[in-house]
């Protein structure tokens, strides 16, 4: 699919932009499935400013998207009308450590390297980070975090270590976000789904380097040991329903044989659905719709998708 060009006529409302905008961009290179048709106009800031800038003097009729390393994300084929902003390493991945034991990290700053460089700084309480395949914008909005059954001092969830952040509003306002703003839940928070993270400040507590970056490897382990590292997945996709595991009512409905095009169950840790070459997004969606009906008529119960599902078919 092709949409209109609107990149002209944005462009002539804001003589000062400083980032980049294209129009008819390809995503899926840059989402982890490798699937999904182009946005309408991909927008990269130069920072927080040009972003707020841009936000300010963009129509308020034109949707807005934010993408960050997208690995928990599945494009759909016709791609995502309007604006698609995708943020850069340099002006977005920075990590600084702070006194205090603390550590701020941009938007687009990977969990695993935010959890890396605070071990490397003797700051513990990150560590479950250190096996989540996202970025630290992603993390904020999903509340994201590990979760082990058998090995509690890897768990943790962005809640338990949030300090602030700084967003940008639809409407171009910078504004600073305290606990209470983010109204964390699970897998999820409360903040406007058309305010855009840029950074955030997470408090840790001394600790030894060596401790630490023991258990950033026992994180490792426990990714290696119960879920999929070596293909094209997006984690978890469905959320645990209250008192339920997803992956148990997969695996009890028969889901672990289900296959759609190139896109099917992981037979390893029955939550997580790979994506072959040459998979699809509609394969992708396809297979898990499937997988929501089988367990439905299996137990009752109805999956909620964990995995954000965006653009058109």
């Amino acid at each position: 699919m092709t949409f209109p060009d609107i990149t002209a006529d944005l462009a002539a409302r804001m003589p000062g932009l400083r980032g980049r905008l294209l129009a008819n961009q390809e995503l899926a290179p840059f989402t982890w499935l490798r699937v999904g048709g182009p946005a309408q106009a991909l927008f990269t800031p130069a920072d927080t400013e040009d972003l707020a800038y841009f936000l300010k003097h963009l129509p308020a009729d034109i949707p807005v998207m934010v993408i960050g390393l997208a690995s928990n994300m599945i494009i759909r084929d016709g791609g995502i009308p309007g604006v698609v902003i995708r943020f850069s390493p340099r002006a977005f991945g920075q990590i600084a450590i702070e006194d205090g034991h603390r550590i701020r990290a941009g938007a687009f700053a990977a969990d695993r390297k935010v959890a890396i460089e605070a071990a490397n700084a003797g700051i513990g309480g990150l560590e479950f980070l250190f096996g989540i395949p996202g970025s630290i914008g992603g993390a904020l909005r999903m509340n994201a975090g590990t979760r082990s059954n058998t090995n509690p001092e890897i768990e943790g969830e962005t809640r338990e270590r949030f300090v602030s952040a700084t967003a940008v509003t639809r409407a171009g306002d910078i504004v600073s976000l305290t606990p209470d703003d983010m109204k964390f839940a699970y897998r999820t928070c409360g903040v406007p789904a058309d305010t855009i993270f840029t950074e955030a400040v997470f408090q840790g507590f001394a600790c030894p380097v060596d401790e630490v970056q023991a258990i950033n490897a026992r994180v490792q382990e426990h990714r290696e040991k119960d879920q999929e590292t070596k293909v094209r997945t997006a984690g978890s996709t469905f959320k645990n329903p209250p008192g339920h595991s997803s992956w148990r009512l997969i695996r009890d409905a028969g889901g672990l044989d289900l296959r759609v095009g190139q896109a099917e169950m992981s037979k390893k840790h029955a939550n997580f659905l790979i994506a072959h070459e040459g998979a699809s997004a509609a394969d992708i969606e396809g297979l898990g719709e499937e997988i929501r009906a089988l367990v439905k008529a299996s137990s009752g119960v109805e999956l909620e998708w964990e995995v954000k599902r965006v653009g058109v078919a």
